[in-house]
């Protein structure tokens, strides 16, 4: 104990030395950086250089400039994977956006029982997208599943078959889905953010006769804008590449009328073995993304205050 008590002194000097130091803040964000680079630079630039090149059935041949890009943006399975994925994202966000904001708008009115309703919450986010599929693919399986047999059967709108192999409803089905696993999520983060929204500006308004909606338009919502933006876009960037939940339910099926680009380039790469084209269009995929969010970032920036 006293060895303990005299080594301290000693060190002391070297840590704050240390601390002092101009190398301090990269020493302590190396072993993120390294992780980072490992497992996510590393493969990227490794798909890159096979997006320049002649891969199929797990050989790299020739190079080949860009003939991937040119037959991937030439062929129209590529552009009604990405018209999916616009459908899928453009109906389903919006939804949990709105469902999510008035969800927590109603939590925020010290509801009776929300110590044990907020957790409840929780579980369709805390699910692994594996499970959520499964779980769905059970409950809309044609005749004998649950929510089939009480609910599309007993009202004639789907008889005699899985919602999931219908051309019509295969993707309302998936955007369904969706909207019930991440409407609480959002509900959940916009209600943290009311809850660290300061007093004072309520007060004031309270003070000056206010109504409600003044309240929400003039305060709630200009507070929350920062926070909404941020969550809005993640959940965006979110949903244009979900995999797992489609490749349970459907796998892009029937036919390409729930086939997003995740799952095209699953097909091309483990079906087709066609690495090449399946590299040239995660690239793209990564190039649109990466623009877009540059884009929001600076009209954020600008505009809204949000970062």
């Amino acid at each position: 104990m006293s060895a303990t008590t005299e080594a301290a002194p000693a060190h002391a000097p070297k840590a704050s030395a240390l601390r002092e130091s101009a190398w301090y803040p990269y020493i302590l964000i190396a072993p993120s950086m390294i992780t980072l680079v490992v497992v996510s630079l590393v493969p990227f630039i490794y798909a890159i250089y096979l997006s320049f090149h002649q891969a199929k059935f797990g050989r790299v041949r020739d190079f080949i400039w860009f003939d991937n890009y040119a037959t991937l943006l030439s062929d129209e399975r590529f552009w009604n994977s990405i018209g999916v994925a616009a459908t899928f994202v453009f109906i389903a966000v919006p939804i949990e956006f709105m469902l999510g904001l008035v969800g927590a708008l109603v939590l925020n009115q010290n509801v009776r029982g929300r110590s044990v309703l907020v957790p409840l919450l929780f579980m369709p986010t805390m699910m692994a997208p594996i499970v959520v599929g499964l779980l769905w693919k059970i409950m809309l399986a044609g005749s004998w599943g649950f929510f089939s047999y009480n609910v599309l059967e007993r009202f004639n709108i789907l008889t005699d078959t899985s919602i999931f192999a219908s051309p019509d409803l295969a993707l309302y089905a998936l955007i369904f889905v969706d909207i019930w696993q991440w409407t609480p999520f959002m509900m959940l983060a916009f209600f943290a953010g009311l809850q660290a929204l300061p007093l004072g500006p309520y007060r004031a308004a309270a003070v000056d006769g206010a109504n409600p909606l003044q309240i929400f338009f003039h305060i709630t919502l200009p507070m929350m804008t920062p926070l909404l933006a941020v969550i809005g876009l993640l959940r965006f960037i979110d949903a244009f590449k979900v995999f797992d939940t489609i490749y349970i339910l459907t796998n892009g099926g029937p036919g390409t009328t729930t086939e997003t680009p995740s799952i095209l380039a699953n097909k091309m790469t483990f079906e087709f073995w066609n690495i090449g084209e399946a590299s040239a269009l995660a690239v793209l995929v990564w190039i649109a993304f990466f623009a877009f969010c540059t884009i929001f970032y600076q009209v954020a920036k600008k505009r809204l205050n949000a970062f």
